[in-house]
């Protein structure tokens, strides 16, 4: 069965019950999932139990949820569209990078598994979508890059951006103005002491990137938990 013959409300929960669990080992829960959709945890609970009935999910009572082989395999489509959907927008159409997130929301839900397959081959069957998030392949495939949090890491350490959340648009403008993209070259300078900050400096801009190289910057706690990043 495609994942075009699952409800649109179906689509949600799966892709945002991998999505929950892609980045964190933190148990996946009702409560959370109704956060990330902006529903009524009661709503949320009807619609994880129809998903466990039709073999989609588990869920014990209570307890957390996870993916079913078939749900895994429907929640990456999922992904795998959204994700082609938003590169596609920004190589093609010249979306910023802080623009796609609601676009790909909407646009998911309607294309049809040969346009996914067309936009892939068009944009040359990208890995990674302009976030950093790995970009499922057509069999379902998935390679998440061993990356962490640059927030716990140390002063000097140099790091690559591997992923940068896409939560917060504003956010996102903030990251680019400063040459914090995906592929950006970073070293950890020392902070203030009892601050809370992370100084940061960019060793090298992204390959390709058109943008001028900040000075030594500051990034806040919620800032810094916004970005993955490997050892340079």
């Amino acid at each position: 069965m495609s994942v075009s013959e699952l409800s649109v409300s179906a689509q949600n929960y799966l892709k945002v019950v991998w999505s929950l669990q892609e980045w964190s080992d933190a148990p996946v829960t009702a409560t959370i999932v109704a956060e990330r959709l902006q529903l009524r945890l009661s709503t949320v609970s009807e619609g994880i139990r129809k998903l466990a009935d039709q073999g989609l999910l588990e869920h014990a009572r209570y307890g957390s949820i996870s993916l079913t082989a078939e749900g895994r395999a429907h929640a990456l489509a999922m992904i795998r569209r959204h994700r082609l959907l938003e590169t596609f927008l920004v190589e093609v159409l010249h979306y910023g990078w802080d623009e796609v997130h609601d676009e790909a929301e909407n646009l998911e839900h309607s294309v049809s598994d040969l346009m996914v397959e067309r936009i892939d081959a068009l944009l040359g069957h990208p890995e990674r979508d302009p976030h950093g998030d790995p970009i499922p392949s057509a069999a379902g495939e998935v390679s998440i890059p061993q990356a962490v949090l640059l927030s716990s890491l140390d002063v000097g350490a140099r790091v690559v951006v591997e992923r940068i959340s896409d939560s917060d648009p504003e956010l996102l403008k903030y990251f680019a103005a400063k040459g914090v993209t995906v592929g950006a070259r970073l070293e950890i300078d020392e902070s203030d002491p009892y601050s809370e900050s992370l100084v940061l400096s960019v060793v090298d801009a992204a390959p390709g990137a058109d943008i001028a190289i900040a000075p030594q910057f500051a990034l806040g706690p919620v800032a810094a938990r916004a970005v993955w990043v490997t050892s340079a």
